[in-house]
């Protein structure tokens, strides 16, 4: 008779890579400089992921404007590293963008703008998203995240 060892205690869930989707879902993860010039990169690719999964242009530039705001404020206002994890559930029709910083940074970012320019990107996450928060990660990372409709 074969035994199987049952661990004690729940591992913890490992931060990169994401697991593969499940079925009806499709799914991408990016490691993120932590640079503002990174971001334009980084939209575009999300955009393509979006586009090749047949998202609504409409339901994919809220999704994009969602993935700029919330990676701008990490790599702004948190510390290394971020990443951005980006799924597409067929069955609900949404889309869920998730992104992991290392905690907020000791100080400000000395290049930002004046205060007319900035502090609007999570009320516009908030209009976009059906749902949105954060949640502690292990190691003290953060997940902030929000759900938006894919169309």
């Amino acid at each position: 008779m074969a035994t199987t060892e049952i661990p004690t205690a729940p591992r913890p869930a490992p931060a990169v890579p994401a697991p593969a989707p499940a079925p009806g879902r499709e799914g991408e993860h990016w490691a993120v400089e932590h640079r503002p010039d990174a971001l334009g990169p980084l939209r575009r690719s999300a955009r393509a992921s979006l586009n090749s999964w047949g998202v609504e242009p409409a339901a994919a530039d809220a999704a994009v404007l969602v993935v700029s705001e919330l990676v701008t404020n990490a790599v702004r206002h948190a510390l290394p590293p971020v990443a951005l994890r980006l799924r597409h559930d067929r069955a609900d029709r949404r889309l869920w963008v998730e992104v992991t910083d290392g905690g907020p940074a000791r100080t400000a970012a000395p290049d930002l703008p004046p205060p007319d320019e900035h502090g609007r990107g999570l009320l516009l996450v908030a209009t976009l998203a059906l749902a949105h928060g954060a949640r502690p990660h292990h190691g003290g990372t953060v997940v902030r995240w929000a759900c938006v409709a894919a169309g």
